[in-house]
């Protein structure tokens, strides 16, 4: 009995010696296929067999559907980039078959898709288009990390994915700097490959106006353009400027060229048409809707300026109505952001126009005109069938009956604002403004508005804090991170500012909160980034 007791207790320490293996074995085979997959899935499960992918994908799908066409040709660029073939499937072997469709059964979430890699081949489901890109999207993330290993086998996996939010956005400002429009598109292509999915474009400032509208031209001669850009930072004293006339604007055909390429990549594009306030490039072509009458100059510097629309003016209503016409009819998305945000009251409080609007409607004061403003842009937005999207100040003196509110300064008034029954976007400055430096020793850094936004501070973004009540945190839409301009004057700065901040970004809006683990995160980036190479990104390095 003795013997036997002992081989017993040596059978199972064999027997938990390989399961221990085992279990290191599929630990070790994780990283190694997965090592760049950002944002993390939401659920993975590795199933019993490999695949050995031949260098020729052989595509199956519907040869009918336009907009199933549309994801396959963007794949095939992506997979002969990564160094693969792909072709019409032929069934007669020597490839590997990529199955992609739609099925809305698949799931019940929008933008949701299923992966399936086994020893038949690779499966893509789509619950809709988006889905269907999305998890094209991750398979070229995997199919990139199997190259980049040098191996031909990936483990079969299957993985089962959909975002946490719908609103998964990423601002680029090109009034106080603009970029071309093949920068725009590249810009669309980094927010689409990591699943975000609303690129906010902000079009008007008092530094300049770069959206075309025909029945005003003067924007685009006089609002588009500034004699000069201040040189150094604005805190520098004296200001210094470059002496350069600066400016220009996005054609239609270009813009309506961009809101295509980015449809076709499940990215919404959001215009910003700032109002009341950051107006004085159009008050430079139109004085006669300020408070003063002008003459004004486009801005020269940065922060925030006095001239603001004139709320006592009909005219002002009249030329913003045919301003958001014009808008409203290229966009064809259902938001259209005013800002609303950083209006100073000193020329209203001034002017009788607007004094004497404040006594006409029973305003208490000029907080309750700007609310004033905004609920009448709201109605004019309605009429268009678009929403009204704006920074949280648009809360000062009462909100529009459905207005979103864009919180910005902090959490707080994305939190009063969804309390209060409102939908909600969280960008506060504390997580995702991308303006800021990414390092506290600034003398290694460019130059930078200032503050101070590592990558981990990104990562911890959580866009629905404790204080909203629990029946109303579906109200939070979703998160945004912003990339202002003042100090980006280049495409390559802009992509350093950008990268890799917003790939914690796409995580921290993507994944479900219990997935995100920074440490995992910091362990897929580092393949991740590999990618980023290969598309020559200007990405800042980790840190060491």
């Amino acid at each position: 009995m003795l013997v036997k007791t002992v081989g017993t207790k040596n059978y199972i320490t064999i027997i938990s010696l390989l399961f221990v293996i085992l279990l290191m074995s599929n630990s070790k085979q994780n990283n190694e296929i997965f090592p760049g997959l950002i944002p993390a899935p939401n659920h993975i499960e590795f199933l019993d067999s490999d695949l050995d992918i031949n260098e020729v994908l052989g595509l199956d799908y519907n040869l009918e559907d336009k907009n199933l066409i549309d994801i396959i040709n963007l794949a095939k660029s992506e997979i002969s980039d990564i160094g693969y073939k792909a072709t019409e499937s032929n069934n007669k072997g020597g490839q590997t078959i990529l199955s992609i469709g739609v099925n809305q059964n698949v799931s019940e979430s929008p933008e949701s898709y299923r992966l399936k890699i086994d020893s038949n081949g690779i499966e893509i489901i789509g619950s809709d288009y988006s889905g269907a890109f999305y998890g094209m999207q991750t398979l070229l993330q995997i199919l990139e990390t199997i190259k980049l290993n040098n191996t031909s086998t990936v483990s079969s996996v299957l993985i089962i994915d959909s975002p946490r939010f719908k609103w998964r956005g990423m601002l680029l400002d090109v009034a106080r700097h603009m970029f071309p429009a093949d920068f725009i598109k590249r810009y669309i292509d980094i927010i689409a490959s990591h699943k975000m999915n609303v690129f906010h474009w902000h079009l008007t400032e008092d530094q300049g106006w770069r959206i075309p509208i025909e029945k005003y031209p003067k924007l685009e001669t006089i609002a588009a353009w500034r004699k000069e850009t201040l040189s150094g930072h604005y805190t520098d004293k004296p200001h210094k400027f470059d002496r350069k006339p600066y400016g220009g604007f996005y054609t239609k055909k270009e813009i309506v060229d961009i809101i295509e390429y980015a449809k076709q990549r499940s990215v919404t594009i959001v215009p910003e048409i700032e109002l009341p306030g950051h107006a004085t490039a159009a008050l430079s072509a139109y004085p006669e809707l300020s408070c003063t009458g002008g003459p004004h100059e486009t801005e020269t510097v940065w922060g925030v300026h006095k001239e603001v629309y004139c709320a006592g003016n009909e005219e002002t209503f009249h030329f913003l109505e045919n301003v958001l016409k014009e808008v409203a009819e290229i966009f064809p998305g259902q938001y259209i952001h005013i800002g609303g945000d950083e209006c100073p009251k000193t020329r209203w409080e001034k002017c009788q126009k607007c004094q004497k609007r404040i006594a006409e409607e029973g305003l208490k004061d000029e907080h309750e005109l700007q609310s004033y403003f905004i609920k009448r842009i709201e109605k004019i937005l309605e009429r268009f069938g678009k929403r009204l999207v704006g920074w949280d100040e648009i809360l000062e003196g009462g909100l529009a009956p459905n207005a979103i509110v864009h919180s910005w300064r902090g959490m707080d008034g994305g939190i009063e604002a969804a309390n209060a029954g409102h939908e909600v976007i969280m960008s506060p400055t504390t997580h995702v403004y991308f303006d800021y430096y990414q390092s506290e020793n600034k003398d290694n850094e460019p130059l930078a508005i200032g503050g101070y936004l590592p990558l981990s501070k990104v990562y911890e973004f959580e866009p629905v804090p404790d204080k909203i009540d629990s029946n109303k945190r579906h109200l939070i839409l979703g998160g945004q991170a912003n990339l202002w301009t003042e100090y980006i004057p280049t495409t390559k700065k802009a992509e350093y500012m950008l990268l890799p901040r917003m790939c914690a970004l796409s995580e921290a809006v993507w994944s479900p909160k219990n997935k995100k683990d920074y440490t995992g995160f910091i362990d897929r980036l580092g393949d991740h980034l590999k990618r980023l190479d290969r598309k020559k990104l200007n990405y800042r390095k980790l840190d060491k």
